[in-house]
């Protein structure tokens, strides 16, 4: 009957072990290097982000957190080591494949970065368009889909500057989910925003996590919010990612 018990509990400790190794890592680093213009911004970067993970990225201006949100766009090569983002392997990216791994992030800006001589509705529009949609009846209801899913379809056909600061950012977050993304990459997207309405981007975001299944990396520097809604915390400081 030990004997029994004992191999059953082996079995199941083998089972959660491989259960924890085939946990989906949207993105991963290992020893890596970021260089620009000859000099090193970065090394020895090793992290992972796991599927529907919420992760804050804070440093100091100048520490290097736009750098590493470039080279997980693939802006930024890296000139060491290995690095993945949703499923590219960021060393062997080739220039014609950056679209292809830039469809598979969102990405919010601190600025909002919308089209202010179109409405809300045609800035997504345009997105989708560019990445290869082609029908308009599934553009427009996608469109209208992310827009239901940040709470503000009402804001449709308005043009962007007579939307608040919040619905603005809103508006980029549907944008960033148009293409159902493994992973959101939001730099600073509080920054230009009161606390109450930071804190309704913060639940959003967090949301997402959990009901869109999708991870979000956010570069802040408002600890007041990191605080407020605690999750794993990657510092950039001294040229290293801890």
């Amino acid at each position: 009957m030990l004997r029994y018990i004992s191999k059953n509990i082996g079995l199941c400790c083998r089972v959660l072990h491989l259960c924890e190794k085939n946990v989906d890592k949207i993105i991963e680093f290992t020893n890596a290097t970021l260089e620009q213009g000859g000099s090193v911004i970065l090394s020895d970067v090793n992290f992972a982000v796991e599927e529907a993970e919420f992760v804050y990225l804070i440093g100091k201006t100048g520490s290097g957190k736009s750098s590493l949100l470039k080279a997980l766009y693939g802006e930024l090569p890296l000139s060491q080591g290995t690095g993945s983002v949703a499923g590219h392997a960021l060393t062997q990216l080739k220039r014609k494949e950056i679209p292809l791994l830039r469809r598979k992030l969102g990405i919010v800006f601190q600025d909002f970065q919308l089209l202010m001589d179109r409405t809300v509705i045609q800035n997504l529009y345009f997105v989708l368009k560019a990445t290869g949609w082609k029908n308009k009846a599934e553009i427009h209801r996608r469109a209208m889909s992310v827009l239901q899913l940040v709470g503000i379809e009402q804001k449709a056909d308005q043009m962007p500057n007579r939307l608040s600061g919040g619905e603005q950012q809103r508006v980029a977050i549907a944008r960033a989910l148009l293409n159902d993304p493994k992973v959101i990459l939001a730099d600073e997207p509080t920054g230009n925003l009161d606390v109450e309405t930071s804190t309704e981007i913060m639940e959003l975001l967090l949301a997402l996590t959990k009901e869109e299944n999708t991870a979000v990396l956010m570069a802040t520097h408002d600890l007041q919010m990191v605080q407020k809604f605690p999750a794993k915390m990657l510092r950039v400081e001294n040229g290293k990612v801890v």
